[in-house]
């Protein structure tokens, strides 16, 4: 009896260690590609991101429409504001912001679609093993796929499919876990002297693609 309950133990010790749903650290900075699939829209960003506070911000340069921009954009979602920042003549625009603030994690209805080495699994140091999970979007009908470190849930990629763009592909790099200088998350002080308030419709994440011109 008591060697079944020990093999028991045993399995499920196995079982508990294949692929989970996860969530990524609550402090991340790094740099993250964009590309639709209508090749309407793509763009290259540094990004910041505060789980904690619900606060992010890019700085992106791309194109959109064969025209190319750069954008500054700090979205604080506990106070519902988003600021476009324009450091060149020390001023912003204070937008209204939209929707919940979604934290980067795998949902736990996720399918997982498999598990693989990127590079080489050769030897120490060549490779990276990830996950790649893949649901559906109830709230747009849409589909995902999203790919993440095993240790650590670090993003890597992801797939999400939209009305507007199609494929929406972005690819996530050069990931460090904390935010050096967390000021950065916070308006400028010049914000709070030279601001433009917009009393239009509030944005969300998604329509920020439409404003990137």
């Amino acid at each position: 009896m008591r060697l079944l309950v020990v093999l028991g133990c045993l399995l499920a010790g196995c079982l508990a260690q294949g692929p989970q749903p996860c969530t990524s650290p609550p402090l991340l900075t790094g740099k993250l590609s964009v590309l639709t699939q209508n090749e309407k829209f793509s763009a290259y960003a540094k990004y910041l991101y505060d789980a904690l506070g619900e606060r992010m911000r890019f700085y992106e340069i791309g194109t959109y429409d064969n025209k190319s921009f750069t954008y500054d954009a700090l979205l604080l979602y506990k106070q519902a504001v988003m600021y476009e920042i324009h450091d060149h003549n020390k001023t912003c625009k204070k937008l209204p912001l939209k929707g919940e603030f979604h934290p980067m994690k795998v949902p736990d209805d996720a399918s997982l679609l498999g598990q693989v080495v990127l590079g080489s699994s050769s030897g120490p140091g060549q490779g990276v093993l990830v996950n790649t999970w893949a649901g559906e979007l109830p709230e747009s009908g849409g589909k995902y796929m999203a790919t993440v470190t095993e240790f650590g849930c670090i993003p890597v990629s992801s797939f999400v499919h939209t009305e507007k763009f199609g494929w929406v592909v972005s690819s996530l790099f050069d990931n460090t876990i904390g935010i050096p200088d967390p000021d950065l998350l916070n308006p400028p002080s010049f914000c709070l002297d030279k601001v433009s308030e917009s009393d239009g419709e509030a944005v969300d994440f998604l329509s920020l693609f439409q404003k990137m011109r």
